[in-house]
């Protein structure tokens, strides 16, 4: 059976994360996917680390592309995208607002051309309002749409979110979700349309549950709501030996059973109990032990706490459990790492073969 995008034409000008992730997604899912780059290739191209010809980071996002090299400063290079866009399903952009206009390749050019094209920009603040022409980073993006404060306490030390919400959940995913559900419409109406993707809007979704306790008009305290460290059910707890324990024993099922585990005193256990005192002590008991240890006690109880595992130890899991579907991206040199985990079901991925090539960068006017 053949893939479901199987025919479906993508022109990405995107770099970096965004949009090559959704046509990654794509490519993955069975459409042919041109990636156009700058002469000498995207700066994904270069990123550390190397693996042979192109760096690990452009693997992993861009195999089972086509890579085509077009100077956009050059009119009979913008003619040549012009007539590929002509022949496109979907067009995929990541520029701020207003470039492709000036290039000659907005959406109102390519659709009087083209009118079944899905035309698809990703931005940090979308096409129009007071923020639109801005740079921007996913982590801008997560301090400016309410996610970021989730996870700070004014008086603590402000980590690094260990995940690009904005540019993946905000971006990727978003622009692969409304691409499907224009290629359906277009079934419906012959027609294309314009998607705007604003990552800082999208991934807004993060802060549901402090929207919800706003409205009404329940207290919102970002660092110290359930989920985000006001509830000794609900954090991370450092072990004596520098390690991390994840405890998320939110129903009373799961709290009492950690807590004859741990031997909190029946007093703390109350959900009318003092949540401070709770997670000093919480702490107090699990700083005493070994993250070892408490993988050995707690992750057989099945209580809804988890020793943090480390990257490497993650994918051994995976392993052994016989839960990841392997996709490796293989350069000329013979080079491979991973491909990019999306969270497509492997039904739909264009065949059983997991070696994806890497597209060398081709000139696109010879």
């Amino acid at each position: 059976m053949a893939p479901p995008l199987d025919g479906i034409s993508v022109l990405d000008f995107s770099t970096l994360l965004p949009g090559p992730l959704a046509s990654l997604m794509l490519a993955e899912t069975g459409a042919t996917v041109i990636k156009i780059e700058r002469p000498g290739g995207e700066d994904m191209r270069h990123f550390a680390p190397l693996m042979g010809e192109n760096s690990a980071p452009f693997m992993a996002l861009n195999a089972g592309k086509h890579s085509l090299a077009l100077d956009l400063k050059n009119t009979s290079h913008i003619s040549h995208a012009r007539d590929l866009a002509a022949k496109a399903d979907v067009l995929i952009e990541q520029f701020r607002p207003g470039v492709m206009e000036r290039l000659g390749l907005g959406a109102v050019t390519l659709h009087a051309i083209n009118p079944r094209l899905i035309y698809v920009s990703i931005t940090g603040f979308g096409q129009t309002g007071p923020r639109a022409a801005l740079a921007g980073h996913d982590l801008n993006y997560q301090a400016l749409n309410g996610v970021l404060a989730q996870g700070l306490a004014r008086c603590e030390a402000a980590p690094l979110p260990p995940a690009l919400i904005a540019d993946i959940a905000g971006g990727a995913y978003p622009a692969m979700m409304n691409i499907l559900l224009a290629l359906r419409q277009r079934d419906q109406t012959g027609l294309g349309c314009h998607l705007d993707i604003a990552m800082a809007d999208n991934a807004a979704t993060f802060a549901w549950l402090t929207a919800a306790a706003a409205a009404a008009k329940s207290p919102v305290d970002d660092a110290g709501a359930l989920l985000t460290g006001g509830s000794p059910r609900y954090r991370i707890y450092p072990t004596s030996d520098g390690w991390f324990v994840a405890v998320g024993a939110l129903e009373d099922k799961f709290w009492g059973v950690f807590c004859e585990a741990v031997n909190l005193p029946r007093a703390l256990r109350s959900p009318d109990a003092s949540a401070h005192d709770a997670i000093e002590v919480v702490g107090n008991i699990l700083a005493s032990r070994s993250a070892s240890d408490w993988r050995t006690l707690l992750e057989p109880l099945d209580c809804c706490c988890t020793v943090v595992r480390t990257f490497t130890e993650a994918e051994a899991d995976a392993r052994q459990a016989g839960t990841r579907f392997s996709v490796m991206a293989r350069d000329q040199s013979g080079a491979s790492v991973p491909v990019a985990s999306i969270p497509i079901d492997r039904q739909f991925r264009v065949s059983a073969d997991v070696v994806r090539p890497v597209s060398p960068l081709m000139s696109g006017m010879d």
